[in-house]
């Protein structure tokens, strides 16, 4: 039944991609059928199980365009056949009928191939028609972009064409000048250099590239650079520019408009929902399309010629990687964490739970993504090349380390030993992962913000404590740490702030992403606080959370807090580089007597407060630049290591672990069933009339509607409204998360998917980055696949080397697995642990 399975699925994937059948008798006259090709559902239809052999040979699909010329070929083969063997075949039928376009499909594994683009090219579903016509219309010629002249001035031609005859461009005593007035964007050395390398890697074949940037090198100026590049010579007609957080979709709009605008128009795609066709780039987080896979229905794979992901290594990471995947053409990657960056790592324990070990093998999947399985990117521009070049500032590294916060990084962590309520003893051990999660310290936080204020570095011109961004572990502790540093500021400053030195800045605070814009642009809570003519923010902190990390510009940031253990390189190396940009202080006076006076105006390091060893965490060995002795904070009987009583309120609070208070069972009757089937509706009725889940929801804030509607909404007198009780109203097979059922209430997906449909969807990007040699074993891998994700027994025997306890499973046997290959017994479960949330799958 392979040949069956496989048509019906190939109809059922035409069917959904916009693609309809013509019955036999209408038939457009202009079709030539020369090889005896079928085209038509009848004749399908007549042909029963084995639709591969025929007495007239090979039955394909000729897909028509509007007016009924052939468009695309796709030739059909069997389940337990590679599509590729068809690949020839395919090729003679398109050049007859005059056909670009080829997809090559067995049901199971699909590949697109433009015949003027090289290869076949995986694709997860099959494109509309109205992508493959608009697709059609580039004619992609890549020596035109090998032979585009790119020089430093290449976006300023797009920003001011005739700048080189002005007066003041000629003069080069008001050159600088004229260059600040019209934001006019020279290219490095360095960013021309990234670009002659892609042109290069064009020429040597190559169809993705990676560039690894340290952060404040400028990777989207470059980015325009390279798009300009691929519009201008017509190999791409729209190019896709993927980020990670929703703040930097309206940031890299204004980039692109800025330099690009005169060549092509930027919208946000929230923004431009139903004429972004019309744009020359789309602007998107990765996210807003990875979520229920909503890429697959929002854009056909032939929408962009050109894809670019910024923080490559953040935003295909895992299952993101499968939206980037998802469309043909060319790829570019952008990155700032190298891959040797971290140190000591296991690659080959695949049940490694290291957090360094995990992004080491996201970071080797990025490179793998972009062509460069040797390691080595198509460009690299470090963070050291950029200090060298007096691009970019070194920090000084600074480390502190509390009585508490050394035993929790202590192998041992902080002991714990106290009483009960009955008289029992127990004795607990907290790490630093677990430090404001559930170890609570008053005095730690007010130590670590007394050493941050004594020892940060001062601003060079107004003398105040300098800008500075620091990082909390979760919202509740932004919010103490914010305090903290308003109540101390008071004691330094008398009368100069009026607790608005520090400003907390999270996902959870009404306008925080104006703030971060404010912040920037020196008036957070106003500026001028200390000197009239200097104008600096009046906000001297921004204590964040997640915001702030990546693609934010402030260069005047003179120092950084970590105020919570990293393990994640990618977020180091990001917070890392908010600070490394280089600023002179004296942009920001506007008084000329005052600016001769400035001593040193130019930034040349900021500071980096480590207090938890984040560095040692990277790095085997680090040397500090400048290491902090700090007091010890007053101890319960001893403190860590010895016994005491953990207080509520006191200086630790150790909340522990939550346990069940009460439970209770309430059988459904006959007449609440109904009741229970109209319980969605009136749930989206309250959401809907909810401004502050309508506004969340329309703004991307999904965190703060999230919130409100679990604190607001959820397990409230009347209905009491649950996640189980909408799932089982909404007839659904799985659980579902509190963002899904506010995507379905207010109509940004159209169903609830199955559990099914949830599993062949995540093996389609499996199967993207991992593909059988043998197409007869993809049957067997994909059982494995959605038994591992929904069987805890079969995953316990497989992860316990136990397959013997497969004999008997009713899901998934010991001879089922014999059917799997060897390699992919390792790789299906590594996968699923790396990149499957199991709780999606489980009823």
């Amino acid at each position: 039944m392979n040949e069956a399975t496989a048509r019906i699925k190939i109809n059922k994937q035409l069917e959904l991609a916009g693609w309809r059948f013509f019955p036999e008798g209408d038939k457009p006259a202009n079709i030539r059928l020369e090889l005896s090709v079928r085209i038509w559902q009848s004749d399908l239809d007549d042909l029963g199980d084995d639709f591969e052999k025929t007495k007239k040979g090979v039955v394909d699909f000729l897909l028509l365009d509007s007016k009924g010329f052939p468009l695309l070929v796709l030739e059909a083969k069997s389940e337990n056949k590679n599509p590729l063997t068809g690949k020839e075949q395919a090729r003679k039928y398109a050049l007859s009928q005059k056909c670009r376009f080829v997809i090559l499909s067995n049901g199971n594994l699909h590949y697109l191939w433009d015949l003027e683009r090289g290869n076949p090219h995986i694709i997860t579903s099959f494109p509309t028609p109205e992508s493959v016509t608009g697709y059609a219309q580039v004619q992609p010629d890549p020596e035109r972009l090998i032979r585009e002249q790119v020089d430093a001035d290449y976006i300023v031609l797009t920003q001011r064409p005739n700048y080189a005859s002005e007066a003041a461009w000629k003069n080069e005593a008001e050159r600088e000048d004229y260059k600040r007035a019209n934001s006019l964007r020279f290219l490095r050395d360095y960013q021309l250099k990234a670009v002659h390398t892609l042109q290069q890697a064009v020429k040597d074949g190559a169809d993705r590239f990676l560039f690894e940037m340290a952060t404040g090198t400028g990777k989207t100026l470059t980015a325009a650079a390279v798009i300009k590049l691929f519009l201008n010579s017509q190999n791409a007609s729209r190019v896709l520019f993927l980020v990670d957080r929703l703040e930097l979709e309206e940031q890299a709009r204004k980039v692109f408009q800025r330099l690009l605008s005169a060549d092509a128009q930027t919208v946000v795609y929230k923004k431009n929902r139903s004429d972004w066709q019309r744009a020359d780039i789309v602007v998107t987080t990765v996210q807003s399309l990875q979520f229920n896979n909503k890429y697959q229905s929002l854009f056909s794979p032939t929408d962009f010629d050109l894809v670019i992901s910024d923080e490559a290594h953040r935003s295909i990471s895992g299952n993101a990687r499968a939206v980037f995947d998802y469309f043909v053409g060319y790829k570019l990657g952008l990155t700032a964490t190298p891959r040797d960056y971290l140190k000591g790592v296991d690659l080959m324990d695949p049940l490694a739970r290291d957090p360094r070990d995990v992004e080491r093998r996201l970071l080797r999947d990025t490179y793998r993504t972009f062509g460069c399985e040797s390691g080595e990117p198509t460009f690299r521009y470090s963070l050291l090349d950029g200090v060298r070049d007096g691009y970019l500032v070194n920090p000084t590294v600074v480390d502190a380390r509390t009585h508490v916060t050394t035993q929790l990084l202590a192998e041992d962590g902080f002991v714990v030993t106290y009483t009960d309520n009955a008289g029992d003893d127990h004795e607990e051990a907290f790490k630093q992962r677990e430090f404001e999660r559930r170890f609570f310290s008053e005095a730690t936080n007010k130590v670590l913000c007394k050493t941050f204020l004594e020892n940060a570095l001062r601003d060079p011109v107004s003398g105040e404590i300098g800008k500075s961004i620091v990082f909390a572990v979760s919202q509740n502790h932004a919010a103490k740490l914010t305090q903290l540093l308003n109540e101390m500021a008071d004691m330094m400053y008398p009368d100069k702030y009026q607790s608005d030195f520090a400003v907390q800045v999270s996902s959870h605070v009404a306008d925080a992403q104006q703030f971060t814009i404010n912040f920037a642009n020196n008036k957070l809570m106003g500026s001028e606080n200390f000197i009239p003519s200097y104008k600096t923010s009046r906000a001297r902190v921004c204590v964040t959370v997640g915001m702030m990390t990546t693609g934010y510009d402030c260069t005047d940031i003179l120092n950084l807090g970590l105020f919570r253990p990293i393990f994640s390189p990618t977020d180091f190396v990001q917070i890392k580089g908010r600070g490394t940009r280089q600023h002179d202080f004296r942009d920001d006076l506007f008084d000329d007597d005052l600016k001769e006076e400035v001593i040193e105006p130019d930034k040349t390091t900021f500071k980096l407060f480590d207090f938890f060893a984040t560095c040692e965490y990277f790095e085997t060995e680090f040397n500090y630049d400048q290491v902090i002795k700090l007091p010890t904070p007053p101890t319960l009987n001893g403190g860590g290591n010895g016994r005491g009583r953990v207080k509520r309120g006191g200086a630790y609070e150790h909340l522990g672990t939550d346990i069940l208070k009460t439970i209770s069972a309430e059988p459904v009757g006959a007449e609440g069933m109904k009741i229970d089937r109209m319980l969605f509706g009136r749930f989206e009725e309250v959401v809907l009339q909810d401004e502050t889940v309508a506004q969340a929801v329309e703004a991307e804030q999904w965190e703060v509607a999230e919130d409100h509607v679990i604190r607001n909404i959820f397990d409230q007198p009347g209905d009491r409204y649950t996640l189980d009780r909408l799932r089982k109203a909404a007839n659904v097979d799985r659980p579902l998360t509190t963002r899904e059922v506010l995507e379905k209430a207010f109509g940004l997906i159209p169903r609830f998917k199955s559990k099914d449909e949830l599993l062949e969807e995540e093996f389609a990007k499996f199967m993207v980055d991992y593909r059988p040699s043998k197409a007869s074993s993809v049957i067997p891998i994909k059982n494995l696949f959605k038994a591992y994700a929904t069987n805890g027994s079969v995953r316990a025997a497989i992860d316990e080397s136990k397959s013997g306890n497969l004999a008997t499973n009713p899901v998934f046997s010991s001879h089922d697995l014999s059917q799997v290959p060897e390699t992919f017994r390792r790789l299906v479960p590594e996968y699923i642990r790396d990149y499957l949330s199991l709780k999606r799958f489980t009823s």
